[in-house]
């Protein structure tokens, strides 16, 4: 398969498109950067400029049109504010979801976040990220051109992933390393019926890809 990651250049990014190369897909970059380029192509992605901060849904569609899958694996960051939470965190998935439906690539993957709520109350920067992430499924959720998957991973770490997960409707809070987060998405896109789910993921102790086939009811 030709799958499109938005984000591209994002920690969980790099992991799946090292991964999604190794199993023989062909996966391609969105990055904001051209010096970037060099980090996906050492993943064995192609790397493809497009900012969805400033892109039209017809530009990135242009991206998408030989595209089998899409993920959305962008985020404003740490350290970032409220305003960008909202430009990257909520708008640029809304746009990359209906650029996908405009290229008529059905299945749709979201890395989103374990609390994710357009209803959270708060002022803080984080409240104003879950809101972003919560509106951006709910907007996900909407599309009847998609065959979406929305996983949202508990606290994010840089530990070695150890293949044992939890993967559920609710699976309570936890932590996550990246690479069993990418694990996850490389397994969840080659599991068409997890199409239509979202879910919680933490560590736990079911390998990966029997935790997707549960999940999928395979």
């Amino acid at each position: 398969m030709r799958i499109v990651i938005a984000g591209g250049h994002g920690q969980i990014a790099l992991r799946l498109e090292r991964l999604l190369t190794a199993r023989g897909h062909e996966p391609a970059g969105l990055i904001r950067k051209p010096e970037q380029a060099g980090d996906l192509r050492a993943a064995g992605a192609e790397p493809v400029l497009c900012d969805l901060e400033s892109a039209t849904a017809e530009e990135v569609a242009a991206h998408l049109v030989t595209a089998d899958a899409a993920v959305f694996a962008a985020g404003a960051g740490p350290g970032s504010g409220a305003e960008r939470k909202d430009t990257v965190d909520r708008a640029a998935a809304v746009l990359f979801a209906d650029a996908a439906e405009r290229a008529r690539v059905r299945r749709f993957l979201v890395v989103s976040s374990m609390g994710a709520d357009p209803g959270r109350e708060g002022d803080s920067v984080f409240d104003v990220y879950l809101r972003a992430k919560g509106a951006a499924d709910d907007h996900v959720r909407s599309r009847d051109g998609l065959d979406w998957t929305i996983l949202r991973p508990g606290s994010l770490t840089d530990d070695a992933g150890t293949g044992l997960v939890r993967l559920e409707a609710s699976t309570g809070g936890g932590s996550v390393p990246r690479d069993d987060v990418a694990a996850v998405l490389a397994e969840l896109l080659e599991t068409p019926s997890t199409a239509g789910l979202t879910l919680e993921l933490v560590s736990g102790s079911t390998p990966v890809p029997e935790a997707v086939k549960a999940v999928a009811g395979n």
